[in-house]
Order: C-alpha cells, then structure tokens, then sequence
C-alpha cells in the first residue's frame, strides 16, 4: 500500500508527485498516457513570469461584435458546447468585470510570482537546464494605441508584482529578430520569463527525477475510485492501486472524478491547437513572440517552429477543427518566414478552465485524504511545480508559502 497516489501525468501532476517524493513518501504516478503527452505536451512552451493576471472573457461591447463572427485566431465557438457549458461561462464572464477581476489578479498573482523560482528547483534536480532559454519571450505590436495601452500595463505589473520587461521600438525590435515583418511597430520583452525547446521533454525529465527519488511511475487507464476504510482505492486496467492519499491531477478530465463523489465545481475546456513548420533557409527566429492583436504565438523548439492558437470553446472529445489554426498560418506568414509543416496532423488538447479564473488547489471539504489540483487554464505548465510544493506542504501540515484560501474548492 502506497502512502500516496498522484492521478494525471501532466506537469502539475509530475510536480506534486516529485515534492512528495523529496518529502520521504511513497508515491505511485498513474496516468493512461506516458508522462507530459497530453496538455503539457502541447503548449507553447513558456515559464510565464509576466502572467500575474488570467485572460479574462470580452465585457465591451465592440469586442464582443468581433468575436461573434467567430472567425478569429485569438478565441473562437461551438455555440453547442457553449451551451453544455453556460453556467461556468456565464461565471467566467461575470468574473471578468473589473471589479471582480481586480480583486482576483492579486490571488492568481501570488501563484505565478514562484514559478521560476520553483521550476529552477526542479530543473535543478532533474539535470534539465539544456531545455531552458533565460532570455524572456516578446509581445509584438501593430497598432500605437494597442501598444501604449499594453507597455502602461506592463509598468503596473512591473511595481505590484516584479514581473521584468523592456520596450522595444521598431528599430529596438529588428535588431532582436530582423526576420519580422517590418509592419509591426514594437514589442514588450518579457525579460524574466523563460521558454523551453520541449515542453514535453521538461515533463518527461521531471518524472525521471521522481523515479530517482524512488517514486513509481504507472501507465494504466484509471477507471474507478473507492473511498476505503484504510484511504482510497484506484481501479486500473493493470489492477488495483491502495493508498492513504490520492490528489486528483486530472487536468480537464476532472469532472470525470469529481460528480461520482458528489462535488460539482464550474470547470469548463478551452481548446488548442498547434503545428510544427520547417524553419526558413534565410531567417532565425530567437524569440517566441505572440502578435498580440491577433493571437498567435509562434516559437522555436526542437521540433521546428511551433504555432499555437488561441482558444477554442468547444467540448472536450469533439472533432478537431482546422480553421483557427490555418487562419494563424496565414497570418504568421506574412509576418515571419517559415517553410513547410512537419507534423502529419495538427496537436490538439484542452484547457481546464474554472469560472473564477483560478485553479482548485487543496483538500477535498467531504473526504478524508482527497485532494484536488486542477482548473490551471492556460498556465498549467507555468503553475505546476509551484503547485507541486504547495500541495506537499499542505499534506504535511506545513503553512503554505502562499495563502490557499483563495484556491480551496469550497469557494464555491
């Protein structure tokens, strides 16, 4: 019988079941898939330092005109499964207000101000600083106004939160990366984020240290879990698993887990996708940058250069669907040379999204030694080691370096 079972093999499942190994327990991993091959495979790639606050939903007017043709890069909708999901949208929406945002951004904050600090740790005992770039990420502007109302938030965020950045003009921006299009006007370089050539591989590489710390990994295709009179137990297609602890790192399957024993939370998908292309025989990019009034993102990594989308609200089995990511191509063309796609199809995976923009972290209100970690949007890669320690300190009894209060499932 282990001391604990870790439920989902992405990075915030693979964070927490290292924390808990350096801590003296025994931990079993369990995931259907090898470590890092679902959301944690397909991001872009990015420790984000800057992300003090979540992307909040459209409240303008004028926005919400723009979205409703549905043919945009940066967001777009099956009305369906908007439809499936209307309570913790509505939610997401209401949240968004002002008022409301600005008393979260200081709660979703006082996660990402640890992130690098805590993926150093890791990095530092997996051995894996050849996947980390130190030299921050760039937002990339084409219209004045959009950029001077982005480089004030950047001032605010630099003197409530550290987050570190330089602005960019024209000249600034092609002497950084003189393959971009001379159409746009500057950047804001996020100088203390980090990037990684395979976000995958980083995932993998922490779950090899997990091993070396006597942790065990399983691929098995969980299907049921009981509470027993000693803890919990895992039905899997390899057998059953015993613990005292599980912690749900189920990511945008946690429904899935939860409504059996009887908790509903306002959880809900953001899709994406993404592709790797050949790079251009005469242009190197060196940065990730994101066209931030069209809301792709393209980045160099092992593979090729990859480009991910934004989001797509729909439903988390449904077809994939090209356009968002053929109408990034486009647009990532004129902008930046590239050659052909190297992938046989496009990436897809799901976000898990809660409606109050933060991520469910801590025990379970109605059962003993259950607990929760999961609804981390679209920093799920940023956020898991500093969820990893979190949650080894709460089952230790220790007081948390960040105030969990704001996190606890019974917000809701």
């Amino acid at each position: 019988m282990h001391e604990t079972i870790v439920l989902g093999a992405g990075m915030v499942g693979v964070s927490i079941a290292h924390h808990l190994a350096e801590r003296g327990q025994s931990v079993v991993l369990v995931d259907r898939r090898p470590p890092g091959q679902e959301t944690s495979f397909g991001n872009a790639g990015l420790i984000q330092r800057e992300a003090v606050q979540p992307h909040p939903f459209p409240r303008d007017l004028a926005s919400m005109w723009r979205v409703l043709p549905n043919n945009r890069i940066d967001i777009r909708y099956r009305a369906g499964a908007m439809f499936t999901a209307a309570e913790p949208l509505l939610g997401y929406w209401r949240n968004s207000a002002p008022d409301r945002l600005a008393r979260i951004v200081p709660e979703y904050a006082s996660l990402i101000m640890h992130c690098t600090t805590e993926h150093a740790h890791m990095i530092d005992a997996a051995d894996a600083h050849a996947l980390i770039r130190k030299d921050g990420w760039l937002d990339v502007f084409r219209t004045p106004s959009v950029f001077e109302e982005q480089q004030a938030r950047a001032a605010d965020i630099h003197r409530r939160f550290g987050v570190e950045y330089q602005i960019l003009d024209s000249q600034a921006l092609a002497r950084t990366e003189p393959g971009l299009s001379t159409d746009l006007i500057g950047a804001i370089h996020w100088t203390n984020s980090w990037s990684v050539t395979d976000p995958g591989a980083l995932v993998q590489a922490y779950a090899r240290s997990f091993e070396q710390l006597g942790g065990q990994l399983l691929q098995a295709d969980a299907t049921d879990l009981e509470n027993t009179a000693t803890g919990w137990r895992l039905s899997t297609d390899q057998g059953p698993l015993e613990a005292k602890n599980v912690v749900l790192a189920t990511g945008p399957w946690s429904n899935r887990w939860l409504e059996p024993l009887g908790y509903q939370v306002p959880l809900f998908h953001m899709r994406g996708y993404h592709m790797h292309y050949a790079p251009a025989a005469d242009a190197t990019l060196h940065h990730a940058f994101l066209d931030h009034e069209k809301g792709y993102l393209l980045s160099p990594k092992r593979a090729g250069l990859r480009l991910t989308t934004g989001a797509e609200l729909n439903t988390l089995d449904a077809a994939p669907r090209s356009g968002q990511l053929d109408a990034a191509e486009a647009q990532a063309r004129a902008v930046f040379p590239f050659g052909a796609r190297v992938d046989p199809e496009p990436w897809k995976g799901a976000r898990p999204c809660v409606a109050d923009m933060k991520p469910i972290i801590g025990p379970a209100p109605r059962h003993d030694n259950l607990w929760f970690a999961f609804g981390h949007g679209h920093q799920g890669f940023t956020l898991g080691p500093v969820t990893g320690r979190l949650v080894g300190q709460m089952m230790a009894g220790e007081t948390p370096t960040v105030d969990m209060q704001p996190f606890r499932v019974d917000r809701f």
